[in-house]
């Protein structure tokens, strides 16, 4: 007996919200288990310090990764499994709104066949175990996608494009990417007949000017620190000179990583479904020119940049929201073009295979003595070095404050995994500013203290260095730490820096 087109999109609803509920309880065993076999990873452990001086930016990003990190730590009392978790709820509520998007545009069944598309990456396994930058970015953008179309289905409605306008400014905190959300309506207005109209709708220009004024205090944060993060970001765009033969390989490396977290097939289709939609680009429906402006041409530009420089696969992962959402209409059939269930079959097996593995690895290493090979140790051991730290500050004869050197992962992890989550400083030793803690407050407000340093190079001289020997009256070396991972070791050498007379300040040129 067939199903009437009612009870058809009423059974793919119902299958969606089984697979949700049941992806989310696999995954929160998984979140445990990853809690328990590896740390935070050092981008997490340095927003979360973020989120514990909270500001209108950062050295690199904007605020938002640091507030909601600030917000996690209050709630859990600074307990790991609270950002896994928040990871978690992220990714999945990203995923209920891609499904809703699909749905709105089409029907059920290819909502939940996008849904599923996204669900069988590598990408979303990702999203939904590591808290980032993008995580809320991605629930902003696709909450952005959703609420334009609903603005433009009612021009006229205010409350639509508030909506639109708070979604564009919490973006716009969340990740500098968010600032083209609004050159995407506005490409979308110009070239959609039915829409052109919007570019005369003071509703949409309130809700752009509305959405970008969120960034105003993030500059006026940057004016006052020599524009720091615009000085940052900037070296990701510096081109690189390279003969032929290295040109093709980055191009082929770039090409790769993408195919390789969103799965060789699934990104294949998602080419294949964009150049369809191109090559019929005369008689696409409204909602497929949608989501072919929301995702062809950004996704075009960052191909011709990968050209020139090395493409981080995070950069563009925005614009592959809505180019899934169209490769399922392509599989369905909805573009001018001939449903071809060959590519949804593949698809669906080659992702769900790879997905499969990656869950399956993480179980099997972090349940076994796997979890001690050396590619894992820039993720072990921070807890144990932390505990092992912390009796170092204890013994110290009066209260000190506390001190790293290296990369600033060392900073943040150790002030994150010290039970007693001490103000971190650190010492660049370039003498230029690195990271946010050479724009917070150095050492130099610590004039007349004393100091437990941490250094991870054991045996590198510390003490034959000028900085620290004519900044403090003298230094002692207390020990050791040393946590075994394996075949490698997590170690610190251990001082104590008596009564710092002098710290020379670094700040952004």
């Amino acid at each position: 007996m067939s199903l009437t087109p009612d009870s058809d999109s009423s059974t793919w609803l119902k299958r969606f919200w089984w697979l949700l509920a049941a992806v989310f309880i696999v995954r929160i065993g998984v979140t445990l288990l990853f809690v328990s076999g590896a740390d935070l990873a050092g981008d997490e452990a340095y927003y979360w310090d973020w989120g514990r001086r909270p500001d209108w930016c950062y050295y690199s990003k904007p605020p938002m990764i640091g507030w909601m990190m600030g917000v996690i730590g209050w709630l859990t009392g600074n307990a790991e499994w609270g950002i896994r978790f928040a990871a978690l709820l992220l990714g999945s509520t990203t995923l209920f709104i891609i499904h809703r998007i699909a749905l709105v545009l089409f029907d059920a069944r290819t909502a939940f066949l996008a849904a599923l598309l996204v669900l069988l990456t590598i990408a979303n396994a990702g999203l939904n175990l590591l808290l980032t930058i993008d995580a809320p970015l991605l629930l902003c953008w696709t909450l952005g996608l959703l609420l334009f179309w609903f603005a433009a289905q009612k021009p006229a409605c205010n409350t639509r494009w508030l909506a639109l306008a708070l979604v564009i400014g919490i973006g716009t905190l969340s990740k500098q990417m968010m600032l083209a959300f609004p050159a995407l309506m506005l490409v979308f207005a110009a070239v959609s007949r039915e829409d052109r109209a919007l570019l005369r709708n003071p509703r949409m220009w309130a809700a752009i000017v509305v959405g970008m004024a969120f960034i105003i205090p993030v500059l006026k944060w940057n004016q006052e620190h020599a524009w720091i993060t615009l000085e940052h970001t900037k070296h990701h765009f510096d081109g690189e000179t390279r003969s032929f033969g290295k040109w093709i390989s980055r191009t082929l490396e770039n090409v790769g990583l993408q195919a390789l977290i969103y799965t060789p097939v699934t990104f294949a289709a998602l080419v294949a479904a964009m150049l369809a939609a191109i090559k019929q680009r005369s008689q696409l429906t409204r909602p497929v020119l949608f989501l072919v402006v929301a995702s062809v041409p950004a996704l075009a530009c960052f191909a011709l940049l990968s050209l020139r420089q090395r493409i981080n696969p995070n950069w563009p992962a925005a614009f592959f929201v809505p180019a899934f959402v169209l490769a399922a209409a392509w599989m369905r059939g909805l573009l001018p073009t001939k449903a071809n269930p060959v590519w949804q079959r593949w698809s669906l097996r080659i992702g769900g295979a790879l997905v499969l593995i990656v869950h399956l690895a993480l179980v099997v290493i972090f349940a076994t003595d796997l979890k001690s090979i050396n590619k894992l140790a820039s993720i072990r051991g921070w807890r144990e070095a932390g505990i092992e730290a912390q009796k170092f500050i204890d013994k110290a004869p009066k209260k000190a404050f506390v001190m790293t050197l290296g990369h600033r992962y060392n900073a943040a992890l150790m002030a994150f995994y010290l039970p007693s989550h001490p103000r971190m400083y650190r010492w660049e030793n370039s003498g230029t500013v690195q990271s946010q803690y050479e724009i917070w407050p150095g050492p130099e407000e610590k004039i007349g203290e004393d100091a437990i340093i941490f250094d991870p190079n054991p045996g590198t001289g510390l003490l034959k260095n000028p900085v620290f020997t004519e900044g403090f009256e003298t230094l002692e070396r207390l020990g050791d730490i040393s946590i075994p991972l394996g075949q490698e070791k997590r170690e610190f050498s251990v001082y104590l820096g008596r009564n710092l007379k002098s710290w020379k300040t670094v700040k952004p040129e």
